[in-house]
């Protein structure tokens, strides 16, 4: 395949580009680790708790469906380690699912409480889930973001996440709660 002249400055303005804002988000994780945050997975009782962070954030979520207490169970207890929590003083102020298809790895559900938005909490999370997938082999990361979350939107762009204009997301759902 023969080389657009220019290919390889673009490249380079590229990833130059994406280090500058890799070393600003890892300034925002150095900073949440130094408030004293830590990044664990949920234990099944502190379900409710991942909801209300959700619920605070407004992050839309469906109770009565996919998001119930009883779904969000079975969901952890087949997946223990993806379902992470940011806590701070042992209160969850932050959330991340992390699932995988095997073939690719998707950050959900990714919220922060407003008390603790932008302290590095949302970068910190991101990390972790992308630490995760990567471990299980997955290369290809992926998120879906709620429209009108366009703080969410900003950083997962600055942290080298883009959108994919040639795909389109098509659902189809056996009942409207989920």
């Amino acid at each position: 395949m023969p080389r657009v002249k220019g290919h390889y400055r673009q490249e380079r303005a590229k990833r130059a580009e994406l280090f500058k804002s890799q070393r600003a988000s890892y300034g925002s994780m150095a900073a949440a680790k130094r408030n004293n945050v830590s990044i664990r997975p949920i234990g099944e009782g502190e379900l409710g708790a991942m909801r209300g962070v959700w619920k605070a954030a407004g992050l839309p979520y469906r109770p009565k469906g996919r998001d119930s207490l009883k779904n969000l169970e079975k969901q952890r207890r087949s997946c223990p380690g993806y379902f992470l929590g940011a806590f701070k003083d042992g209160r969850l102020i932050g959330v991340s699912l992390v699932t995988d298809d095997g073939r690719k790895g998707w950050i959900n559900r990714l919220a922060v409480h407003p008390d603790a938005q932008r302290k590095g909490i949302a970068t910190l999370l991101i990390s972790e889930s992308e630490t995760i997938l990567r471990r299980r082999g997955m290369r290809l990361l992926c998120t879906h973001i709620e429209v009108g979350t366009d703080g969410s939107f900003a950083l997962f762009k600055k942290l080298g996440y883009h959108v994919e204009k040639d795909i389109l997301y098509l659902t189809k759902r056996d009942n409207e709660s989920y």
